[in-house]
């Protein structure tokens, strides 16, 4: 493992203002399952997804929060104690300044470590969530200060699902059952306990205080318009008695315990940390260093072993088979086709992870429905939402990059009549108006109500960019199909197979160059044939007609497009999602739900469009490996803000960039760590990425 790969935040050192702002830095730990760990630096919590412990169950439960809240109080004496975690720790000084007690925050190997100083003690606090199972080791170390030091830990509980409102009332009271200094908090109204234990001290004691509540305030729902005051339910507190040699793990876990059980702390870090480095050593070359080793551990988070979908699972085992899928982004988002397919060349093959990249693949394809991956999978349910234009044809480039890396002729023959029958599907016509004009060849698609690009913000029946009609990208995507659909069977059906799909390809490039093209801006119209006639606004979707494999641009046009797009759209941290000249232009995403998806898509900029957009500069400058790099640079340093180590969703369109919506997005990170390898200068002996 790289000793460097520690990503330091020292909040000692900074100025007051500055230090606010780092203290509310979120952190994300993640368990293989779609469960997860996390909240700001500070402790303290800011939106309902926060949570020390947020179980991935099986369905029709999906994620609840089960371990909301954690304060961590420093005993002085009898009388006295003070407050160091768990909340924003801050008291005000002679100064008028204020003081908090917080001294750092880093990742080591992608695992959050705090460091806590008060009255002499210097105390460490370590975050473990165990792969594959939803428990949570929170471990203490004294480092300095006195022979020993007493903690107290209040846990506060409010069992609900994490995307419910925090006015959600509580189900039902809730008890606690105490055996052989095990604790357990269960509600009637969840067939799932919450466990408890104090592990490597013998001394630790649990004080019941007969279950208070306490009133908290969400901070970033109430500036996201939604409600933003709740009630936590706590039992009581632990103490623990912490020495320099010893350190003491609370543990939460909604598992059995003799799963609990059967792996101490110190064992499961030691495992975790190995499994984190054969996460690194398998990955490619360009990618081990430790800047891109961090994004390596940032991909692992996304990709899951669905916990909620059993029936999947059971499928899967008996064809010999594994279930994964992709987190599209923590915390809210569940599994997305779009996202899945984008995100799978940088989460699984730029990292190595071969036999789960043709698991993913070979997940989806059993969910095709009237020629269409899903759109989405919600929480807690089996089956998937299908209204999306663009997703199945993203599954054709996935399985190319995969077949590309892998050679794996077997999952292509498995595979090709699911493909055949999507294009079908596609020139037949099927689900919410997608289907071929069969006038010019392009790719169509809209049904009132949906919203089937990407460009999907929607609210109280409001489709704010429906973009019907005959989208740029999406009939690049087409194009691109069918070319891939041709040369597959032409490799494995022949010739006479595959010349069909190779007559429709080429009539599909024929009229895109005449009816896209805008003369006059010298760029691509974004929608022809819409429900107002053509859009000529300046989107970055263009883009795509050049970054496919199979560009479906004429290459002399390329140039053109390429300055276009970063004339107007590139910056620091990706691509605007329209540009600023455009009269529904927004320089900030922000407010309440109707407010944020007005901007969602006209002007915030994306991060993971960085990807296609170095993928079209190397293939106008093909010698400029260095100058793509540096358009990774603003992302790169990205890594110290919104969430350590991570890449946020989207960001305003306007400097300074705040990163918004979710703080750990898998299309932005798989995008970021594919161009890192991609432009890698090639070392002695290797061909060009």
């Amino acid at each position: 493992m790289n000793a460097e790969l520690i990503r330091r935040i020292d909040i000692a050192q900074a100025q007051a203002d500055n230090a606010r702002e780092i203290l509310r830095r979120e952190w994300l730990i993640t368990n293989g399952l779609g469960g997860y760990g996390s909240g700001t630096i500070s402790g303290m919590v800011t939106r309902r997804y926060h949570g020390v412990l947020v179980a991935a169950l099986p369905a029709p439960f999906g994620r609840v929060v089960m371990l909301n809240h954690l304060s961590e109080y420093l005993r002085l004496s009898e009388e006295r104690r003070i407050l160091i975690g768990g909340e924003e720790t801050r008291s005000e000084g002679e100064d008028g300044t204020q003081e908090h007690y917080v001294r750092e925050f880093r990742l080591e190997h992608g695992l959050p470590v705090w460091v806590f100083e008060a009255w002499g003690y210097t105390i460490e606090k370590r975050m473990l969530l165990i792969h594959g199972q939803n428990t949570v080791h929170i471990t203490y170390r004294l480092l300095s200060g006195q022979d020993s030091a007493r903690l107290e830990l209040c846990p506060s509980v409010h069992f609900r699902r994490y995307e419910h409102d925090v006015t959600e009332p509580f189900v039902s009271g809730y008890s606690l059952l105490i055996h052989d200094r095990r604790y357990e908090l269960s509600t009637a109204g969840l067939p799932y306990s919450l466990r408890l234990y104090v592990n490597n001290d013998d001394k630790a004691c649990f004080r019941h205080e007969g279950g208070h509540v306490r009133e908290i305030g969400y901070q970033t729902e109430a500036d996201r318009g939604y409600h933003s005051r709740g009630v936590l339910w706590s039992p009581g507190a632990f103490t623990i008695e912490l020495r320099p040699d010893r350190p003491v793990t609370l543990v939460a876990s909604t598992e059995d315990w003799a799963s609990i059980l059967a792996i101490d702390p110190q064992s499961a870090l030691a495992a975790d940390l190995a499994r984190r480095h054969r996460l690194i050593s398998s990955a490619a070359p360009a990618v081990q260093c430790s800047t891109a080793s961090e994004l390596v551990l940032a991909a692992d988070q996304f990709i899951i072993t669905p916990a909620g979908r059993v029936e999947d699972a059971a499928r899967a085992k008996a064809a010999g088979d594994e279930v994964r899928t992709v987190i599209a982004g923590y915390h809210w988002f569940t599994d997305w086709g779009r996202d899945t397919m984008i995100s799978l060349e940088g989460l699984t093959l730029t990292t190595g992870r071969f036999h789960e990249a043709a698991w993913i693949l070979r997940t989806f394809a059993y969910y095709i429905r009237d020629g269409l991956i899903p759109n989405y999978f919600p929480d807690g349910e089996r089956e998937g939402v299908y209204h999306t234009a663009d997703a199945t044809l993203w599954f054709f480039h996935a399985l190319d990059r995969y077949l590309d890396v892998t050679k794996d002729r077997g999952t292509l023959q498995l595979l090709l009549p699911k493909l055949v029958d999507i294009i079908e599907h596609h020139l037949r016509g099927t689900r919410f108006g997608i289907a071929v004009d069969h006038a010019d060849g392009l790719l169509k698609q809209g049904a009132e109500g949906y919203q089937l690009t990407w460009m999907d913000a929607k609210v109280d029946g409001w489709v704010v960019t429906p973009r019907r009609g005959k989208a740029v990208e999406i009939n690049a995507l087409w194009y691109n199909a069918l070319c891939l659909l041709a040369e597959w069977l032409q490799a494995e059906k022949g010739a006479e197979a595959a010349a069909p799909y190779a007559e429709h390809a080429r009539r599909a490039r024929e009229t895109f160059n005449r009816r896209f093209w805008n003369e006059e801006r010298q760029c691509l119209l974004d929608v022809v044939d819409g429900e107002h006639g053509d859009d000529a606004a300046i989107r970055p979707n263009q883009i795509f007609s050049i970054s496919l494999r199979h560009s479906v641009l004429d290459e002399a046009r390329w140039p053109a497009v390429l300055e276009k797009v970063r004339a107007e759209l590139l910056t620091p941290v990706g691509l605007r999602s329209l540009s600023r000249g455009h009269p529904d232009y927004k320089q900030r995403y922000f407010g309440d739900l109707r407010a944020r998806d007005a901007a969602y898509h006209q002007g915030t900029v994306w991060g993971w469009l960085i990807g296609p957009f170095v993928d079209a500069w190397l293939k106008v400058h093909p010698e400029d490996r260095a100058g793509a790099r540096h358009f990774l640079d603003g992302l790169i340093q990205h890594l110290d803000h919104g969430c350590i180590g991570s890449i946020s969703e989207v960001f305003d369109a306007e400097a300074p960039f705040t990163q918004r919506a979710c703080i750990a997005q898998a299309w932005s990170v798989a995008e970021v760590l594919r161009c890192w390898a991609k432009t890698a200068e090639p070392t002695s002996g290797q061909p060009p990425a």
